[in-house]
């Protein structure tokens, strides 16, 4: 997950109210349950200790959302009486909370606000082909291909005319085939789409499949279910889901990899927070890897003013030099370090690896 978007969080010093609200729920109830859940938050914040004008910025935020049409959620920051950002979520939380600390708690976003994969769907028949892409936030169209309309039928007679005009029609869909592969690579370069769905009968989708770029087969899906099928839907959240799978399983397998010394005693990846927090020190770490309900996550670490300024213990903050210290969750301080030295941060809960960083946190690192 590329973390840019969260540099205007490090711009302000804390405390912060971190905010994630649940709108996957739309009924007619739902503006009079929003303004309850704004109310609740307030309290929340005010029972924590945040100043008045940051849990009345938060209730109004919340307010706002009584009419919206997130399909998720929202995440709110907020300080000094100001939402400093709020980011839409790719998946509902479980429930709305608030938190009131020294750092944003951010943590959360890994799997929340994490880029869904987005996908082109292509609708293939031999005329041609629709496509759709399909994100966290809904589907739009995306293009489509019209290939030779003449002709397209094929018949049993056995007469040389009649095969003769079979081998037309071969070649008109393998014409369109070709179309509508090369039109699909551009739509797929064009939107960064991670997927792309293959849609139609069987033999249709395997002439577009064979002629796509090499470069998109590992990104190519087939569905078995048709235009039209109220199962395509799910065949495609599943598509959708086992990739997000797989690209955490190949995070953790580099890392776990990088872990192993070389010959010289070196490894390109550490785990444990205090491995991690040195790393950070140094700027070494290239990629976070959080899993967010490993035990050692919400650990309670020390940090100072600048993003680098992170320590286990008080006492080796003071050590380096830093005047004034503060407590935070490992995560969240891990993070900030992260954002300001421009490293990625993965969460590897969906690897169904049992193996994973020790106590829930790694970093592969820049240099060994």
């Amino acid at each position: 997950m590329d973390l840019a978007f969260l540099h205007p969080l490090y711009e302000h010093p804390g405390p912060w109210a971190s905010v994630y609200v649940d709108t996957s729920r739309h009924t007619e109830s739902t503006p009079h349950e929003r303004s309850l859940t704004a109310q609740s938050l307030y309290r929340e914040l005010a029972e924590q200790g945040a100043d008045e004008p940051t849990c009345r910025a938060v209730q109004s935020a919340v307010e706002d959302l009584a009419h919206s049409p997130e399909p998720h959620g929202r995440a709110l920051f907020a300080r000094a009486g100001e939402v400093v950002l709020d980011p839409p979520l790719a998946a509902p939380p479980q429930g709305s909370s608030a938190l009131w600390a020294t750092l944003p708690h951010t943590a959360p976003l890994l799997e929340l606000a994490n880029e869904e994969p987005v996908c082109v769907v292509a609708y293939i028949d031999r005329k041609g082909a629709e496509f759709e892409l399909r994100g966290a936030l809904g589907s739009r169209e995306a293009g489509s291909v019209t290939g030779k309309q003449h002709p397209l039928h094929r018949t049993s007679s056995a007469d040389w005319s009649v095969r003769h005009f079979q081998l037309r029609v071969e070649n008109t869909w393998e014409h369109n085939a070709a179309e509508i592969a090369d039109a699909l690579a551009v739509c797929q370069e064009e939107t960064g789409a991670d997927l792309v769905v293959l849609v139609g009968e069987e033999r249709e989708r395997r002439s577009v499949h064979e002629r796509l770029p090499r470069r998109l087969q590992d990104q190519v899906a087939e569905t078995t279910h048709g235009a039209g099928s109220r199962l395509l839907d799910e065949e495609v959240e599943r598509i959708r889901t086992e990739h997000v799978q797989r690209r955490a399983e190949q995070e953790l397998e580099r890392f776990l990899a990088a872990r192993a010394p070389d010959e010289e005693g070196r490894a390109g990846a550490v785990e444990g927070v205090p491995a991690v927090i040195e790393a950070a020190r140094e700027h070494r770490i290239d990629e976070l890897l959080i899993n967010p309900d490993g035990p050692d996550t919400h650990r309670e670490v020390w940090i100072g003013e600048d993003p680098d300024q992170v320590a286990v213990r008080r006492t080796d903050l003071k050590a380096l030099g830093e005047r004034h210290a503060w407590s935070a969750r490992a995560d969240d301080a891990l993070l900030r370090s992260a954002v300001e030295t421009g490293a990625a941060a993965v969460s590897v809960t969906a690897a169904r690896s049992q193996e994973g960083p020790v106590g829930g946190v790694g970093a592969l690192l820049r240099w060994a």
